[in-house]
């Protein structure tokens, strides 16, 4: 179904899947993993396909205890159980309990990070962006650091096509964090990937028509935003990828293809509520789509609101690399991969994280000083300030 909605009919990655199984299961089978960020919608599909393919060792840290208990619930019902180590941990990456976790074991050959504040909507305040970059960027130093001085043999985290050419701080912070992993891949083999849209993941556009449908309320929608969008499944799967096969510094991304094409939110709206029979009503304002919600479903009818975007940080196309970067578009065939050297100005990373402990250090820090430290950052960074935000919408 969910293919289905996002105008699909093929999974993305099936045939380099079919092609790299062994390779990939014989990998898992004789390895220990980590998980950071594992109850995410983006961690629970890389911990699934983690666990079927039979790990010696598999530990998932999470700060969401409920989602670890729907992962572990999930888990059991669709797989059963493994002979290796499997636990869950309901732990902060950033707190003083995860560092005690980590030393007194830290015996594991990959980690992958998959933790991250992921919505645009996050830089409407200096303190929640303050959070995304502690998060985005600094947990990711902390780990690979940790990694590094207990021998592990690869890390692989997470990235967003929202670093390619940034326009919001959520896609700078993750360029940023990109700029710091060329610095540590000195040290230890790093792998990342770029993807796009995951369909109905926790928190998205998407998961809130669920949510709509459930509680019988109006669905709103962008009509002038087209995305590309993954599954679940194919989340789960390049990360895997990237992580087992991926060189070091590798970026992979979804190869845009026939398979993979831009579709907007207002579309997919559509698309779902004809699935469950209902027909979209549009409507005209807020108030509207409110009054009359009981008496259009009633008659099998959805009030749709769907309009133009006009909030901070959306990006009105999307991209998955950039054109100064080195492509390897011939190993993989539903994968292109990003070839990086490991170029990085030491002077910014040292300038930027100085500059973060300071305000940190006292207590009080402005939007615009965190805005201004990434424009230092990222000279062509395409940040435009519309005073408007997600929040204060439907």
């Amino acid at each position: 179904m969910l293919l289905d909605l996002i105008g699909r009919r093929k999974k993305l990655f099936e045939d380099d899947f079919k092609q790299k199984e062994h390779i990939l299961s014989t990998k898992v089978k004789d390895s220990k993993f980590l998980v950071l960020g594992g109850a995410g919608s983006i961690g629970q599909a890389v911990t699934k396909e983690i666990f079927k393919r039979l790990p010696l060792k598999l530990h998932v840290v999470d700060i969401s205890e409920n989602n670890l208990v729907e992962l572990v619930r999930d888990i059991r019902s669709s797989f059963g159980y493994i002979t290796g180590d499997f636990k869950t941990y309901a732990l902060d990456i950033g707190s003083k309990e995860y560092d005690a976790f980590f030393n007194a074991d830290g015996d594991y050959d990959y980690i992958l990070n998959l933790s991250a504040l992921k919505h645009v909507r996050s830089e409407k305040d200096p303190y929640t962006l303050m959070r995304m970059i502690n998060v985005n960027v600094f947990n990711t130093i902390k780990t690979v650091e940790q990694a590094i001085e207990k021998g592990v043999k690869k890390y692989f985290c997470v990235s967003t096509d929202k670093a390619a050419n940034p326009v919001n701080m959520m896609g700078a912070s993750k360029r940023i964090m990109e700029m710091y992993l060329m610095k540590l891949s000195h040290k230890i083999p790093i792998s990342t990937a770029r993807f796009a849209n995951v369909a109905f993941s926790d928190g998205s556009l998407l998961y809130g028509f669920n949510q709509r449908i459930q509680k019988q309320q109006p669905i709103v929608a962008p009509n002038d935003i087209k995305r590309y969008f993954v599954v679940p499944q194919e989340a789960g799967e390049l990360c895997l990828i990237s992580c087992l096969l991926g060189e070091n510094r590798d970026v992979f991304f979804p190869k845009l293809n026939e398979s993979l094409h831009l579709i907007s939110f207002a579309d997919i709206a559509v698309k779902y509520l004809n699935k469950l029979n209902y027909q979209p009503f549009l409507c005209k304002t807020e108030a509207e789509a409110r009054s009359n919600t009981s008496a259009l479903i009633a008659e099998n009818k959805w009030p749709c609101l769907f309009t133009k975007s006009d909030t901070t940080g959306e990006k009105s196309y999307e991209e998955f690399y950039t054109e100064s970067e080195t492509l390897d578009l011939e190993t993989f065939k539903g994968l292109g991969v990003i070839k990086n050297e490991p170029v990085y100005d030491e002077d910014k990373l040292n300038y930027f994280s100085n500059s973060v402990k300071k305000m940190m250090k006292q207590n009080a820090w402005s939007k615009k000083d965190l805005v201004d430290l990434f424009f230092s950052m990222i000279p062509d960074f395409g940040h435009m300030e519309t005073g408007k935000y997600l929040d204060s919408k439907m």
